[in-house]
């Protein structure tokens, strides 16, 4: 019978002060949050890495950190209640505020976040493309401590392998050993795109705008939709369809499906950017 590797029993607890409990999965938005504002700030520094798109000056990266962790809880939790379990949230709308249980999406936090740039950019004259430009650069940070936290909470763990020697036996997923699949993500997600996004910056700065950005789309969703062949689906979505197809490993995910608009984005803005044709954007970007 298999056995596994036991799962390292860690408190989800880090420490509490109080009455008040801080969790790691909280230390992991603020590690992403912080170890992305300090990258931030070094890359606007660098005025060779801007000309002739505007650069941001050190007050901005100060301020944008808040618009984009609004952005990111905001519309993490949007995408996680309209994408994941809207059924269930409409038959409990008062759980939809009940942050602290779990249940945020990164393709909602992505949108979010993006929005909240915009509409910073604009509020400063500055380039929203260039601004979300830098801010792709600097997101996989986020993503690495947001996928070693999944791990830490024993949650969205991996699809069964009981022959795999490394598999883990997951606390909530029953006897069979599982894929750590949120370790796969922590290492394709952050670790591995981070470093495709700094030679991505060392070799184009961020002087054709939409290209960095661009990548960082197409890096992040071909890294998710592999990832999501050694994922167990959500419980209450399970396989969308192509559940029997073997080709598929199980079937298509909604992970996979949220991926897919975001490789044609990556790859259309990636084009434009090559052809120049975002450069009058970031030099005419309305104050």
């Amino acid at each position: 019978m298999p056995s596994g590797l036991a799962f390292p029993v860690i408190d989800p607890v880090a420490f509490s002060i109080g009455p008040f409990a801080i969790r790691w999965y909280a230390l992991a938005y603020v590690a992403g949050l912080l170890g992305g504002w300090f990258y931030a700030k070094r890359l606007a520094a660098r005025a060779d890495l801007w000309m002739p798109s505007p650069q941001p000056k050190p007050a901005d990266i100060d301020d944008l950190i808040v618009w984009v962790a609004l952005g990111v809880v905001l519309g993490g939790r949007t995408g996680y209640v309209l994408f994941y379990n809207l059924k269930a949230y409409l038959a409990h709308p008062l759980e939809i505020f009940a942050v602290w249980r779990g249940g945020m999406s990164f393709h909602g936090g992505f949108l979010g976040a993006a929005l909240a740039i915009v509409l910073f950019a604009r509020s400063r004259g500055l380039s929203a493309l260039t601004i979300l430009d830098l801010a792709s650069t600097v997101a996989p940070i986020g993503l690495f401590f947001g996928r070693i936290a999944n791990f830490i909470n024993g949650e969205l763990w991996g699809r069964p392998a009981p022959d795999f020697p490394y598999a883990v036996v997951f606390p909530h997923a029953g006897p069979v050993p599982r894929h750590p699949s949120q370790l796969y993500e922590a290492f394709a997600e952050g670790l591995l795109l981070f470093l495709v996004m700094a030679v991505a910056v060392r070799a184009f700065g961020f002087r054709r705008p939409g290209l960095v950005g661009g990548i960082f789309l197409l890096g992040y969703a071909l890294a998710r939709i592999a990832c999501e062949f050694f994922r167990e689906p959500d419980e209450q979505l399970g396989f969308l369809f192509g559940g029997s197809v073997p080709l598929l490993g199980g079937g298509i995910t909604m992970g996979m499906l949220l991926s897919v608009p975001m490789a044609v984005a990556g790859i259309v803005a990636i084009w434009l950017a090559a052809r120049g044709a975002t450069r009058a954007q970031a030099t005419t970007e309305p104050a």
